[in-house]
Protein backbone atom coordinates (compact mmCIF):
# COMPACT_ATOMS: atom_id res chain seq x y z
CA UNK A 1 0.00 0.00 0.00
CA UNK A 2 1.37 3.43 -1.11
CA UNK A 3 0.77 6.06 2.20
CA UNK A 4 1.99 9.39 0.59
CA UNK A 5 1.38 12.32 4.07
CA UNK A 6 0.98 15.87 2.80
CA UNK A 7 2.85 17.75 5.84
CA UNK A 8 0.96 21.16 5.71
CA UNK A 9 3.08 24.18 5.69
CA UNK A 10 1.42 26.47 4.04
CA UNK A 11 0.55 28.66 6.95
CA UNK A 12 1.54 31.75 7.74
CA UNK A 13 1.43 31.42 11.55
CA UNK A 14 0.17 35.03 12.40
CA UNK A 15 -1.32 33.81 15.82
CA UNK A 16 2.17 32.66 16.88
CA UNK A 17 3.26 36.48 16.07
CA UNK A 18 6.88 35.32 14.96
CA UNK A 19 8.45 37.06 11.98
CA UNK A 20 9.00 33.77 10.19
CA UNK A 21 6.00 30.84 9.95
CA UNK A 22 6.28 28.81 13.24
CA UNK A 23 6.55 25.92 11.70
CA UNK A 24 10.14 26.52 10.40
CA UNK A 25 11.00 28.01 14.00
CA UNK A 26 13.35 25.47 16.66
CA UNK A 27 12.69 23.15 18.46
CA UNK A 28 15.37 20.84 20.47
CA UNK A 29 17.45 22.89 17.40
CA UNK A 30 15.78 21.28 14.64
CA UNK A 31 12.98 23.12 12.48
CA UNK A 32 8.86 22.10 13.71
CA UNK A 33 8.22 20.52 10.69
CA UNK A 34 11.31 18.21 10.72
CA UNK A 35 10.13 16.67 14.05
CA UNK A 36 6.67 16.63 12.62
CA UNK A 37 7.91 14.62 9.27
CA UNK A 38 10.32 12.63 11.30
CA UNK A 39 7.22 11.42 13.83
CA UNK A 40 5.28 10.60 10.53
CA UNK A 41 7.54 8.51 9.11
CA UNK A 42 8.93 6.90 12.38
CA UNK A 43 6.43 3.35 12.29
CA UNK A 44 7.64 3.45 8.43
CA UNK A 45 3.61 2.92 7.45
CA UNK A 46 4.48 6.30 5.55
CA UNK A 47 5.80 5.50 1.95
CA UNK A 48 6.91 9.43 1.75
CA UNK A 49 5.85 13.16 2.49
CA UNK A 50 5.09 16.03 0.09
CA UNK A 51 5.48 19.40 1.91
CA UNK A 52 2.74 21.41 1.02
CA UNK A 53 4.09 25.59 1.29
CA UNK A 54 3.11 28.96 0.92
CA UNK A 55 5.59 29.36 -1.83
CA UNK A 56 8.85 28.98 -3.69
CA UNK A 57 10.68 30.57 -1.02
CA UNK A 58 9.35 28.34 1.55
CA UNK A 59 9.78 25.38 -0.18
CA UNK A 60 13.91 25.71 -0.59
CA UNK A 61 13.19 26.60 3.19
CA UNK A 62 11.32 23.32 3.89
CA UNK A 63 13.41 21.00 1.28
CA UNK A 64 16.67 22.01 3.40
CA UNK A 65 14.73 21.64 6.48
CA UNK A 66 13.56 17.68 5.52
CA UNK A 67 16.99 17.36 3.34
CA UNK A 68 17.39 13.15 3.75
CA UNK A 69 13.70 12.18 4.13
CA UNK A 70 11.64 10.85 1.75
CA UNK A 71 10.19 13.71 -0.34
CA UNK A 72 8.07 14.67 -3.12
CA UNK A 73 8.95 18.18 -4.67
CA UNK A 74 7.23 20.97 -2.38
CA UNK A 75 3.71 22.31 -3.73
CA UNK A 76 2.61 25.63 -3.37
CA UNK A 77 -0.60 25.97 -1.23
CA UNK A 78 -3.26 28.00 -1.61
CA UNK A 79 -5.32 31.09 0.27
CA UNK A 80 -6.99 28.68 2.49
CA UNK A 81 -5.82 25.15 4.28
CA UNK A 82 -8.91 23.56 2.29
CA UNK A 83 -7.09 24.94 -0.86
CA UNK A 84 -3.53 23.85 0.03
CA UNK A 85 -4.78 20.58 0.40
CA UNK A 86 -6.33 20.36 -2.54
CA UNK A 87 -3.06 21.36 -3.91
CA UNK A 88 -1.35 18.76 -2.72
CA UNK A 89 -3.85 16.08 -3.93
CA UNK A 90 -3.84 17.16 -7.28
CA UNK A 91 -0.14 16.90 -7.24
CA UNK A 92 -0.87 13.39 -6.37
CA UNK A 93 -3.80 13.19 -8.77
CA UNK A 94 -1.20 11.92 -11.88
CA UNK A 95 -0.07 8.56 -9.93
CA UNK A 96 -2.33 8.44 -7.07
CA UNK A 97 -1.23 7.05 -3.96
CA UNK A 98 -3.69 3.86 -2.19
CA UNK A 99 -3.74 6.62 1.01
CA UNK A 100 -3.03 10.18 2.07
CA UNK A 101 -2.34 11.24 5.46
CA UNK A 102 -2.71 15.35 6.23
CA UNK A 103 -1.20 16.57 8.83
CA UNK A 104 0.16 19.86 10.32
CA UNK A 105 3.56 21.15 10.20
CA UNK A 106 3.21 22.81 13.38
CA UNK A 107 2.52 19.75 15.47
CA UNK A 108 5.58 18.03 16.13
CA UNK A 109 5.12 14.66 18.33
CA UNK A 110 2.54 12.41 16.41
CA UNK A 111 2.71 8.93 19.11
CA UNK A 112 3.24 6.00 18.82
CA UNK A 113 0.62 3.52 17.43
CA UNK A 114 -1.27 6.52 15.92
CA UNK A 115 -0.50 6.28 12.02
CA UNK A 116 -0.98 2.62 12.55
CA UNK A 117 -4.57 2.39 13.80
CA UNK A 118 -5.74 4.82 11.08
CA UNK A 119 -4.31 3.13 8.47
CA UNK A 120 -5.60 -0.04 9.63
CA UNK A 121 -9.15 1.68 10.29
CA UNK A 122 -9.09 2.39 6.64
CA UNK A 123 -10.13 -0.98 5.71
CA UNK A 124 -13.48 -0.84 6.58
CA UNK A 125 -14.14 3.07 6.19
CA UNK A 126 -12.73 5.69 3.39
CA UNK A 127 -11.18 8.36 6.41
CA UNK A 128 -10.37 8.14 10.19
CA UNK A 129 -9.13 10.84 12.71
CA UNK A 130 -7.73 11.14 15.98
CA UNK A 131 -9.53 12.90 18.48
CA UNK A 132 -10.00 13.94 22.15
CA UNK A 133 -12.70 14.59 24.10
CA UNK A 134 -13.61 17.44 25.13
CA UNK A 135 -13.43 17.79 28.99
CA UNK A 136 -13.62 21.67 29.83
CA UNK A 137 -17.00 23.21 30.39
CA UNK A 138 -18.25 25.22 27.08
CA UNK A 139 -19.14 28.47 27.02
CA UNK A 140 -21.14 30.49 23.90
CA UNK A 141 -20.14 33.89 24.09
CA UNK A 142 -20.50 37.37 23.06
CA UNK A 143 -18.96 41.00 23.58
CA UNK A 144 -17.48 39.32 26.95
CA UNK A 145 -20.73 37.72 28.26
CA UNK A 146 -21.82 34.10 28.39
CA UNK A 147 -24.95 33.21 26.27
CA UNK A 148 -25.26 29.87 27.41
CA UNK A 149 -23.55 26.62 28.57
CA UNK A 150 -22.90 23.92 25.30
CA UNK A 151 -23.25 20.92 26.54
CA UNK A 152 -20.07 18.86 25.87
CA UNK A 153 -20.74 15.03 25.74
CA UNK A 154 -19.96 13.80 22.29
CA UNK A 155 -17.81 16.45 21.76
CA UNK A 156 -14.34 15.57 20.60
CA UNK A 157 -11.40 18.05 19.82
CA UNK A 158 -9.86 16.95 15.98
CA UNK A 159 -6.25 16.56 15.66
CA UNK A 160 -3.88 14.92 12.38
CA UNK A 161 -2.77 13.15 11.09
CA UNK A 162 -6.29 12.53 9.28
CA UNK A 163 -5.82 9.58 7.18
CA UNK A 164 -7.91 8.87 4.30
CA UNK A 165 -8.48 6.73 1.04
CA UNK A 166 -7.15 9.00 -1.97
CA UNK A 167 -10.15 8.91 -4.41
CA UNK A 168 -13.09 9.55 -2.22
CA UNK A 169 -10.85 12.95 -0.67
CA UNK A 170 -10.10 14.10 -4.03
CA UNK A 171 -13.37 13.74 -4.88
CA UNK A 172 -14.80 15.67 -2.01
CA UNK A 173 -12.53 18.52 -2.28
CA UNK A 174 -13.40 18.65 -6.49
CA UNK A 175 -16.95 18.41 -5.14
CA UNK A 176 -16.70 21.49 -2.09
CA UNK A 177 -18.94 24.59 -2.12
CA UNK A 178 -17.83 25.47 0.93
CA UNK A 179 -14.80 25.91 2.84
CA UNK A 180 -14.32 23.23 5.88
CA UNK A 181 -11.53 23.84 8.86
CA UNK A 182 -10.27 19.39 8.21
CA UNK A 183 -10.50 17.07 5.78
CA UNK A 184 -12.92 15.28 7.39
CA UNK A 185 -15.89 17.88 7.16
CA UNK A 186 -15.74 16.98 3.91
CA UNK A 187 -16.36 13.37 3.53
CA UNK A 188 -19.13 14.14 6.52
CA UNK A 189 -20.78 16.53 3.66
CA UNK A 190 -20.54 14.04 1.17
CA UNK A 191 -22.25 11.52 3.09
CA UNK A 192 -19.21 9.26 3.72
CA UNK A 193 -18.29 7.66 7.21
CA UNK A 194 -15.40 8.80 9.10
CA UNK A 195 -13.94 6.71 12.32
CA UNK A 196 -12.76 8.43 15.32
CA UNK A 197 -9.88 7.13 16.91
CA UNK A 198 -8.35 8.17 20.28
CA UNK A 199 -6.04 10.82 20.31
CA UNK A 200 -3.62 11.72 23.01
CA UNK A 201 -3.04 15.41 24.52
CA UNK A 202 0.62 15.01 23.36
CA UNK A 203 -0.23 15.55 19.86
CA UNK A 204 0.13 19.21 20.78
CA UNK A 205 -0.46 22.12 18.01
CA UNK A 206 2.28 25.17 18.16
CA UNK A 207 -0.22 27.69 17.71
CA UNK A 208 1.05 30.55 20.47
CA UNK A 209 4.53 31.12 21.72
CA UNK A 210 3.53 29.05 25.51
CA UNK A 211 3.01 26.16 22.69
CA UNK A 212 6.43 26.41 21.92
CA UNK A 213 7.36 26.09 25.63
CA UNK A 214 5.10 22.99 26.02
CA UNK A 215 6.72 21.10 23.25
CA UNK A 216 9.97 22.05 24.29
CA UNK A 217 9.63 20.99 28.30
CA UNK A 218 8.19 18.01 26.97
CA UNK A 219 11.13 16.80 25.16
CA UNK A 220 13.51 17.64 28.89
CA UNK A 221 12.99 13.94 29.65
CA UNK A 222 14.24 12.45 27.15
CA UNK A 223 17.32 14.79 26.93
CA UNK A 224 20.89 14.54 29.06
CA UNK A 225 22.95 17.33 29.82
CA UNK A 226 26.55 17.30 28.12
CA UNK A 227 29.62 20.05 28.82
CA UNK A 228 32.38 20.97 26.69
CA UNK A 229 35.56 23.23 27.03
CA UNK A 230 37.43 25.03 24.42
CA UNK A 231 41.21 26.67 24.66
CA UNK A 232 43.37 28.71 21.81
CA UNK A 233 45.91 31.17 21.90
CA UNK A 234 46.75 33.41 18.82
CA UNK A 235 50.00 35.80 18.09
CA UNK A 236 49.41 39.57 17.97
CA UNK A 237 51.18 40.08 14.86
CA UNK A 238 50.78 43.96 12.75
CA UNK A 239 48.74 44.31 9.54
CA UNK A 240 46.25 42.19 10.86
CA UNK A 241 43.21 43.34 12.15
CA UNK A 242 41.66 42.06 15.43
CA UNK A 243 38.61 39.81 15.75
CA UNK A 244 37.22 38.84 18.86
CA UNK A 245 34.23 37.20 18.87
CA UNK A 246 32.90 38.22 15.98
CA UNK A 247 33.32 41.32 16.46
CA UNK A 248 36.32 43.57 15.20
CA UNK A 249 37.97 45.66 17.61
CA UNK A 250 40.21 49.10 16.94
CA UNK A 251 43.77 48.09 17.94
CA UNK A 252 47.17 48.47 15.91
CA UNK A 253 47.97 44.73 16.03
CA UNK A 254 45.57 41.95 15.10
CA UNK A 255 45.87 38.03 15.50
CA UNK A 256 47.94 35.83 12.91
CA UNK A 257 46.06 32.44 12.29
CA UNK A 258 45.49 30.77 8.82
CA UNK A 259 41.99 31.87 8.98
CA UNK A 260 40.87 35.39 10.82
CA UNK A 261 42.33 33.75 14.02
CA UNK A 262 39.35 34.93 16.25
CA UNK A 263 40.34 33.22 19.11
CA UNK A 264 37.43 33.46 21.49
CA UNK A 265 34.73 31.86 18.41
CA UNK A 266 37.96 29.28 17.87
CA UNK A 267 37.44 28.63 21.61
CA UNK A 268 33.99 28.48 21.77
CA UNK A 269 33.88 26.09 18.54
CA UNK A 270 36.25 23.56 20.50
CA UNK A 271 33.91 23.61 23.65
CA UNK A 272 30.63 23.02 21.59
CA UNK A 273 32.45 20.05 19.44
CA UNK A 274 33.72 19.01 23.06
CA UNK A 275 30.01 18.37 24.41
CA UNK A 276 29.14 16.62 21.14
CA UNK A 277 32.32 14.50 21.42
CA UNK A 278 33.05 15.22 18.10
CA UNK A 279 36.71 16.28 18.00
CA UNK A 280 37.95 20.10 17.56
CA UNK A 281 37.97 22.55 15.33
CA UNK A 282 41.13 21.32 13.39
CA UNK A 283 39.18 17.98 12.44
CA UNK A 284 36.44 20.08 10.87
CA UNK A 285 38.45 23.01 9.37
CA UNK A 286 41.73 21.85 9.11
CA UNK A 287 44.70 24.47 8.64
CA UNK A 288 46.33 22.25 6.09
CA UNK A 289 43.43 23.35 3.62
CA UNK A 290 43.71 26.30 1.58
CA UNK A 291 39.89 26.77 1.31
CA UNK A 292 40.14 28.37 4.77
CA UNK A 293 42.99 30.62 4.26
CA UNK A 294 41.52 33.96 6.09
CA UNK A 295 38.09 32.12 6.45
CA UNK A 296 35.99 34.02 8.30
CA UNK A 297 35.28 32.06 11.91
CA UNK A 298 32.04 32.99 11.97
CA UNK A 299 31.56 30.18 9.54
CA UNK A 300 33.23 27.96 12.12
CA UNK A 301 30.50 28.75 15.23
CA UNK A 302 27.30 28.32 12.83
CA UNK A 303 28.85 24.93 11.75
CA UNK A 304 29.13 24.28 15.16
CA UNK A 305 25.72 25.00 15.66
CA UNK A 306 24.25 22.98 13.10
CA UNK A 307 26.17 20.10 14.73
CA UNK A 308 24.06 20.52 17.70
CA UNK A 309 20.64 20.62 15.87
CA UNK A 310 21.54 18.07 13.48
CA UNK A 311 21.93 15.50 16.76
CA UNK A 312 18.92 17.12 18.18
CA UNK A 313 20.32 19.18 21.02
CA UNK A 314 19.76 22.11 22.57
CA UNK A 315 22.78 24.67 23.23
CA UNK A 316 21.35 25.65 26.40
CA UNK A 317 24.39 28.00 27.58
CA UNK A 318 28.14 29.38 26.39
CA UNK A 319 30.98 31.35 28.49
CA UNK A 320 33.69 32.63 27.10
CA UNK A 321 36.65 34.28 28.82
CA UNK A 322 39.15 36.62 26.88
CA UNK A 323 42.92 36.73 28.39
CA UNK A 324 44.81 39.34 27.62
CA UNK A 325 46.16 42.77 28.93
CA UNK A 326 44.87 45.00 26.03
CA UNK A 327 42.75 46.03 24.23
CA UNK A 328 40.35 46.53 26.79
CA UNK A 329 37.35 44.12 26.24
CA UNK A 330 34.32 45.44 28.29
CA UNK A 331 33.75 48.21 26.11
CA UNK A 332 33.20 45.88 23.12
CA UNK A 333 31.66 42.72 25.52
CA UNK A 334 28.08 43.60 24.48
CA UNK A 335 28.48 43.47 20.99
CA UNK A 336 30.28 40.12 21.29
CA UNK A 337 27.62 38.40 23.41
CA UNK A 338 24.71 39.52 20.61
CA UNK A 339 26.58 38.59 18.03
CA UNK A 340 27.40 35.00 19.19
CA UNK A 341 23.71 34.81 20.43
CA UNK A 342 23.20 35.77 16.80
CA UNK A 343 25.53 32.98 15.17
CA UNK A 344 24.04 30.75 17.44
CA UNK A 345 20.69 31.28 17.17
CA UNK A 346 19.78 31.60 21.14
CA UNK A 347 18.87 34.48 23.47
CA UNK A 348 21.48 36.94 24.24
CA UNK A 349 20.57 35.87 27.89
CA UNK A 350 22.39 32.45 27.38
CA UNK A 351 25.85 33.83 26.58
CA UNK A 352 28.63 35.34 29.02
CA UNK A 353 31.50 36.93 27.16
CA UNK A 354 34.22 38.55 29.71
CA UNK A 355 37.73 39.09 29.85
CA UNK A 356 40.87 38.66 32.85
CA UNK A 357 44.25 39.31 32.76
CA UNK A 358 47.33 37.67 33.79
CA UNK A 359 48.84 40.09 36.19
CA UNK A 360 51.47 40.71 32.97
CA UNK A 361 52.69 37.66 33.76
CA UNK A 362 53.27 35.29 30.72
CA UNK A 363 52.74 36.10 26.86
CA UNK A 364 49.50 37.51 27.53
CA UNK A 365 50.86 39.61 30.39
CA UNK A 366 53.88 40.97 28.01
CA UNK A 367 50.72 41.83 25.54
CA UNK A 368 52.51 38.70 22.60
CA UNK A 369 49.21 37.26 22.37
CA UNK A 370 45.42 35.98 23.70
CA UNK A 371 44.25 33.40 25.01
CA UNK A 372 40.22 32.58 25.61
CA UNK A 373 39.08 29.62 26.74
CA UNK A 374 34.90 28.70 26.44
CA UNK A 375 32.29 26.42 27.91
CA UNK A 376 29.41 25.03 26.31
CA UNK A 377 26.22 23.44 28.18
CA UNK A 378 23.89 21.71 25.87
CA UNK A 379 21.17 18.93 26.23
CA UNK A 380 21.42 16.00 23.98
CA UNK A 381 18.83 13.11 23.34
CA UNK A 382 20.30 10.12 25.41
Amino acid sequence: MRVIALLMAAGTGSRFGAERPKQYLALAGRPILRHAAEALLAEGGVTALLPVVAGPAEAREAEAALAGLPCLPAVQGGATRQASVRAGLEALAAAPPDVVLVHDAARPFVPAGIVPALLKALQDVPGAIPAQPVSDTLKAGESGRILRTVPRAGLFRAQTPQAFRFAPLLDAHRAAREEATDDAALLEAAGLPVALLPGSESNLKVTYPEDLARAEASLLPRLLPAMGTGFDVHRLVEGRPLILCGVTIPHPLGLEGHSDADVGLHALCDAIYGALAEGDIGRHFPPSDMQWKDADSTAFLRHAAGRVAARGGILTHVDVTLICERPKIAPHAEAMRARVADLLGIPVGRVSVKATTTERLGFTGRGEGIAAQAAATLLLPA
